[in-house]
């Protein structure tokens, strides 16, 4: 296989072997001339063997989700550890392939670099008889199937809550905890997962981008995301910062007050519904209602306050997950503070205009949000340098 042989693969094993993700998150692609001095690694390649026997063989009911990358099966390790493997599905196209290639290495050097507990816990690597993601398994599953699962219990208030300075705690350590920058790109409630404590911990790094300290913003084509996530300057220009996660991190915010997911069914976004409820402060009306009166209401203008700065169309007028975890933590709501200039008032939200040409036969969508997903090739914009 070519991946076996790829270069990249070989410096991101060394390069796994080598660092510890506490003090430096590094780029597979940039590595040092002189290594660091050894480390005790903090993942390990698994052999076939092991993965197959702990998922019982690969075995249909073992399957916990399935996307465009292939299939993920929970299973049980020889000592007695629950896991999650992800496996790359093989597809007829070349092309497809060596795209799904890249993002499984961009995941692997991205999140076998970091240690949060809110960041999803890789455990290791199979590279026999295919691509495999060893992960802690978390018992919950998703955000989104605790949310929007008829069958399972309505996620309580307390909950979601904890849920949302949970998430905003990771991406903060992914924005600032790391020496190079790490933008996930893909931020939506079917990349949070519960543990069994409904601790989240952000998942699925295939879109993920390392963000070097001397750029202000990385360009990129295709663009690649969720419908109803995207942050304006990144759906029309390709442009990606922190701030393209704030701006999925307050939809995200958004889907947990209310309960609904980020395009409905007639592909009116989430935004677009809720923007007259932000712009009035109208609690009773974004809330969801299966949650009843069960919720502390200090909390949820908190909530809705931070959703609203987040979901600015202007990425300059929205705060950083520093700013965002201290509001919602205990910090001061000050509207004088955030307020905007009067001519950047009139296009304060962004309304996913664009989802009127939407075309759901020639997108593909998550399996277990139902929520489309988009690859664009519209934009041609290169890294700027």
């Amino acid at each position: 296989m070519n991946y076996l042989r790829s270069r990249s693969l070989k410096r991101l094993l060394s390069l796994g072997r080598r660092s510890n993700p506490d003090e430096e998150c590094a780029d597979a692609d940039a590595v040092a001339a002189e290594p660091p001095p050894p480390s005790k690694p903090t993942w390990r390649c698994f052999s076939y063997e092991e993965v197959d026997q702990a998922t019982n063989g690969f075995h249909p009911d073992n399957v916990v989700g399935r996307g465009g990358y292939g299939e993920v099966y929970c299973g049980i390790l020889e000592d007695g550890r629950a896991v999650a493997v992800k496996r790359l599905a093989s597809s007829s196209a070349a092309a497809a392939d060596e795209k799904k290639e890249k993002d499984f290495l961009t995941e692997l050097g991205t999140v076998g670099h970091v240690r949060h507990p809110n960041v999803s816990c890789l455990l290791g690597c199979c590279l026999d008889r295919g691509l495999h993601l060893v992960f802690e398994f978390s018992t919950r599953g998703s955000v989104s199937a605790n949310l929007h699962d008829e069958k399972r219990p309505v996620m309580t208030w307390a909950q979601r809550h904890g849920v949302a300075v949970g998430t905003a705690r990771g991406l903060r350590y992914l924005h600032k905890g790391c020496a190079r920058r790490i933008i996930h790109r893909d931020i939506k409630a079917s990349n949070i997962l519960l543990d069994a404590d409904y601790e989240p911990q952000i998942s699925d790094f295939g879109l993920a981008r390392w963000l070097p300290s001397e750029w202000t913003h990385h360009a990129i084509a295709p663009i690649e995301g969720t419908f109803g996530c995207l942050a304006p300057e990144y759906f029309t220009h390709g442009i990606v910062d922190e701030k393209t996660d704030v701006f999925a991190f307050g939809v995200f915010l958004l889907e947990l007050i209310s309960g609904r997911k980020p395009v409905d069914g007639s592909h009116m976004s989430l935004l677009a519904w809720a923007k007259p409820y932000l712009n009035d402060g109208v609690v009773q009306g974004l809330v969801d209602p299966r949650l009843g009166d069960a919720y502390d209401a200090g909390q949820l203008r908190r909530l809705m306050f931070v959703a609203s700065l987040c979901a600015r169309s202007a990425a300059a007028w929205r705060p950083t997950m520093t700013e965002v975890l201290e509001l919602l933590e205990s910090g001061e709501i000050s509207q004088e503070r955030w307020r905007m200039p009067e001519e950047a008032v009139e296009d304060e939200f962004w309304d996913f205009d664009d989802l009127d040409d939407f075309d759901e036969d020639d997108d593909d969508y998550d399996d277990e949000s139902d929520t489309p997903s988009i690859t664009s090739s519209a934009c041609s914009i290169h890294a700027n340098d």
